[in-house]
């Protein structure tokens, strides 16, 4: 299971400040368990056997079944939310054995998506569109150029089969599913975006790849009963929702999420959106980023060493390495010497403890330690981090489920094209 551990060389919050804190947060975290009225509409995730229950997982892998019969791609057509949960897991975990993912969507550079177009030539393909509000014009207009794609390479009955659509009951894109006989699955009126691993919209897509959902939703699943049996004072979601405010109040107004494995690169994206859309409001919030280690070693890190004390750092750690690779003697003199016989994993886990040793100097620094990369622990993290940034949110005083901000460009961006 996840722990959280802390490395603060400069005592920054004593073992009594977390404790009066965490004390002081303790109705937050009740209420949170419980659910809140006032935030009804948006904690359809709260409880995973809403959306991600046995039925909806028979239902998900049904429909991949068939995608993984009859396609060599998928298109996942989605921007932000709609697709960052289910391109973290499948390009750490995807191992070739189910549907090619491609992504559309989530761009309007033309570059782009002719690399995507031109990425589909020869292949049979189904796509995806996964639109909330169908009014976004990423997905949107990517959904115009597949279907015109589709259009001259299938039959008007063999494109509407291959034909997907994850939208909300009562939508516009439910009423084009009903008129051109496209599948339509729900996208949950009462989840976000960045709230909705746990349903259609990133499990449909992980399940294509060859993902096993249910190990995900079995993570995730246990660690929503740590989290919602847990009390106060060693509730982990709590602890690290605590802390990072903690260390807001101190000014550390940016957190780093970091991690020595590269297979959480797109993990990243999706944690970096989860709580700067969530907290990034009423002119509060901490700046989210994240470095990928030991490479940005060599760029940020040098900022992180020696630059403003503007942030604090999580690391993500995984304590069983993935895979194994050990260097061997060569006979040549290349001065590396004491790396014969030492295994990579070995010495990925010494750059990052001479990190954490090195930053927690300058920073505060917390670690989030997990037992392996797979879907079950993918799983952990998601539930982990969506009902942390629930709690943090509440602590700082902001609803954290909705997103005004990201609507203000889009009425400019309208006019201009002359909606």
């Amino acid at each position: 299971m996840l722990d959280i551990t802390v490395r603060d060389q400069k005592n920054l919050v004593t073992g009594e400040a977390l404790s009066r804190a965490l004390e002081e947060a303790a109705p937050v975290l009740a209420r949170a368990q419980a659910g809140e009225e006032k935030y009804r509409d948006s904690q359809g995730w709260l409880n995973l056997d809403k959306w991600a229950s046995d039925q909806w997982l028979e239902q998900i892998e049904a429909i991949a079944e068939n995608v993984k019969k009859t396609c060599d791609a998928f298109v996942v057509i989605g921007v932000g939310g709609s697709n960052n949960a289910a391109r973290s897991v499948i390009e750490a975990l995807s191992d070739g054995t189910g549907t090619e993912i491609i992504y559309a969507g989530n761009t309007l550079s033309p570059h782009a998506l002719n690399r995507m177009l031109q990425s589909l030539e020869g292949k049979d393909y189904a796509i995806d569109c996964i639109a909330k509000n169908f009014e976004t014009l990423e997905p949107g207009s990517s959904f115009r150029i597949l279907r015109e794609a589709m259009a001259k390479k299938y039959s008007p009955e063999e494109a509407a089969r291959r034909t997907i659509c994850t939208g909300t009951y009562g939508s516009s894109l439910e009423r084009l599913c009903e008129q051109e006989g496209y599948t339509f699955v729900p996208f949950p009126t009462d989840v976000g975006g960045r709230y909705s691993a746990f349903s259609c919209v990133g499990l449909l897509p992980m399940a294509c790849a060859g993902i096993d959902i249910r190990a995900l939703v079995r993570g995730g699943k246990d660690m929503e009963k740590l989290l919602h049996e847990t009390g106060a004072e060693t509730n982990p979601a709590l602890r690290y929702a605590v802390l990072r405010n903690l260390y807001h109040q101190r000014g550390y107004v940016m957190e780093i999420l970091a991690s020595f494995e590269p297979q959480f690169r797109w993990f990243s994206k999706w944690w970096v959106q989860l709580f700067a859309e969530s907290e990034g409001k009423d002119g509060k919030g901490i700046f989210p980023a994240a470095a990928e280690y030991s490479e940005e070693l060599h760029a940020v890190g040098q900022y992180l060493q020696d630059g403003a004390p503007l942030m604090f750092e999580t690391f993500l750690f995984v304590r069983e390495p993935t895979g194994s690779l050990v260097i061997h003697p060569d006979g040549r003199r290349d001065d590396f010497d004491y790396l014969d016989g030492k295994d990579f994993g070995d010495i990925n886990r010494a750059a990052f403890e001479a990190t954490l040793k090195a930053h927690s100097a300058k920073m505060p620094c917390l670690i989030l330690g997990i037992g392996r990369l797979d879907a079950y622990h993918f799983g952990q993290l998601f539930y982990f981090f969506q009902f942390a940034c629930y709690l943090s949110g509440e602590i700082l005083g902001i609803n954290p489920f909705d997103q005004p901000g990201v609507e203000a460009y889009k009425g400019w961006m309208f006019k201009a094209l002359g909606k």
